[in-house]
């Protein structure tokens, strides 16, 4: 059986590749079923989560992913996981994939791939909300769908978007920190948050016409990354509805507070790839995408990866 650790995938996944599988996936039949999520014992800040999806005639797999906040202060990875590829017609195992980088990948490429839809192609100036590990696969994801040629990070702590731009360096673009969060959203076309935030940080008084908000660090209802003005005054998009209006904390509460209606909601990510429904549709529209992510997207990496490239351990 096939394992591939987190530098094998990495070589084997090509963003503008990845973008493109991840596109052919959501337009096709695959099934992935709500993902379960378990609080671990009494702790709020503990999360296990799993992730199945299978396409018929071709691959199922499974992802577990762990989500321990406390992680940060200890200088470990907020986000962990494994994934494993099986045939779907006999359930035979065929590979055993780091799913802490294929998240990051396909989570990166994700958010690209809506944007491919809804920012407007001469977007150029991208800011970054956050400096997770998942940050320069956004930035570096969404440079590959749209000019981008100036870059900024934002975070709680300014050091580290300091050590992350400098990872960004001869990328084709110019990147630096941002210490102000408000200039940096007027400054920019496309602003992508990848936060673990549970209060928002995006204000909508602070967006201008043309511009394209990108969010995708909340994952339960209590967790949002913008406010009602910001969600009101967008037109806005999810990657799944039935991911998006059970875990989006940014829907789930406005939903409920009334300031947005499920009509509000213009379309999901396959029905922007299948073309029943529009994108972007005028130059000076606020676009939102929303992602809480899918296990389409896992699936469609993971046999990605396995399909070619360099080659994996034996195991």
């Amino acid at each position: 059986m096939l394992y591939l650790d987190g530098a094998a995938l990495a070589a084997r996944l090509d963003r503008h590749e990845l973008i493109n599988r991840l596109e052919q996936a959501f337009a096709s039949d695959s099934t992935a079923p709500p993902r379960q999520r378990y609080a671990l014992g009494d702790m709020a800040d503990r999360t296990l989560l799993v992730m199945p999806a299978w396409r018929t005639g071709g691959a199922l797999g499974v992802k577990l992913v762990t989500i321990v906040d406390a992680n940060a202060k200890r200088g470990l990875p907020a986000v962990n996981a494994c994934y494993v590829l099986m045939d779907c017609d006999t359930s035979v195992p065929r590979a055993v994939l780091d799913g802490t980088e294929l998240t990051l990948r396909r989570t990166g490429a994700a958010s690209a791939l809506a944007a491919r839809y809804l920012a407007r192609p001469d977007a150029t100036r991208m800011l970054m909300v956050g400096t997770g590990a998942l940050a320069p696969h956004v930035v570096l994801s969404h440079a590959a769908v749209r000019p981008i040629s100036e870059v900024r990070i934002w975070g709680r702590r300014p050091e580290r978007a300091r050590e992350v731009a400098a990872t960004l360096g001869n990328h084709g673009f110019s990147v630096e920190p941002c210490d102000d969060l408000a200039a940096g959203v007027i400054w920019a076309d496309i602003v992508s948050c990848a936060t673990l935030s549970s209060t928002p940080l995006i204000e909508g008084r602070w967006l201008r016409p043309g511009q394209h908000l990108d969010l995708i660090g909340s994952f339960r209802p209590d967790m949002r990354e913008a406010d009602d003005s910001a969600v009101a005054r967008a037109e806005l998009y999810v990657d799944t509805r039935a991911g998006a209006l059970a875990e989006a904390g940014e829907l789930v509460q406005t939903l409920a507070s009334g300031v947005i209606k499920l009509t509000d909601i213009r379309a999901e990510l396959s029905e922007l790839v299948r073309g029943s429904a529009p994108g972007r549709r005028a130059a000076g529209t606020i676009t939102l995408f929303k992602s809480v992510g899918t296990a389409i997207e896992d699936l469609a990496a993971a046999e990605l990866a396995v399909a070619g490239g360099a080659p994996g351990h034996a195991g």
